[in-house]
């Protein structure tokens, strides 16, 4: 990994291209992380570096932290990018390592949205609306059991109700189609997960 930065999802919107096509685009604020610590193959079995962002009252953080910290400021987020070396403690990391056109991996916790039945979740059909269905229309039907191919159980990974969103989602390949430095501003092609004000990560190798 050689460039990494955090930042939060603001909406979207649209951007025109050079030919004057329409490319919808998600905008995310971006604010400048703090070097916390350096860590070194040889000092620590691998490189990375940990990396403070946003402040947050100085009573919420633990006491250790607040003796490590206290040349640096009460870090709302940390975070430990694998991979990236540059950088020395208090010194920053700003939008200036990316460009218009690079191509990034994008990251955020999708929307929460509670407890789903199978049809929301995944999609299902549901039942005839007609022909005798009563009160089923929404159900999932079978999921095995008796004596068939599961052997009296249910399957592990079984497509069933549950709790939907609020999942780790990471996407690849995602272009650069904006940036603007004065207002710290990055405008990256298609939907990124989580609602407005969600923490995203955005890294490139």
């Amino acid at each position: 990994m050689s460039k990494f930065i955090l930042g939060k999802k603001l909406g979207m919107t649209q951007v025109f291209d050079a030919s004057g096509a329409v490319i919808p685009a998600t905008l995310i604020a971006v604010a400048p992380l703090t070097v916390i610590r350096v860590k070194t193959k040889e000092r620590d079995g691998y490189t990375a570096v940990q990396l403070g962002y946003g402040r947050r009252r100085p009573t919420r953080v633990a006491k250790a932290q607040r003796e490590e910290w206290k040349d640096l400021g009460p870090f709302a987020v940390v975070r430990e990018a694998r991979g990236l070396s540059q950088g020395e403690r208090a010194s920053t990391i700003d939008i200036s390592q990316f460009a218009e056109g690079d191509e990034v991996i994008v990251s955020g916790v999708s929307k929460a949205k509670g407890f789903a039945g199978v049809m929301k979740r995944h999609g299902f059909h549901g039942a005839p609306a007609t022909h005798g269905t009563k009160h089923a229309h929404r159900e999932p039907g079978s999921i095995g059991g008796g004596g068939g191919r599961a052997g009296g159980r249910v399957v592990k990974g079984m497509r069933m109700a549950g709790r939907m969103g609020a999942d780790h989602v990471t996407r690849r390949g995602v272009p650069i189609v904006k940036i603007d430095a004065e207002h710290n501003i990055i405008a990256v092609k298609g939907a990124v997960p989580g609602p407005r004000g969600a923490l995203i990560e955005i890294r490139a190798d």
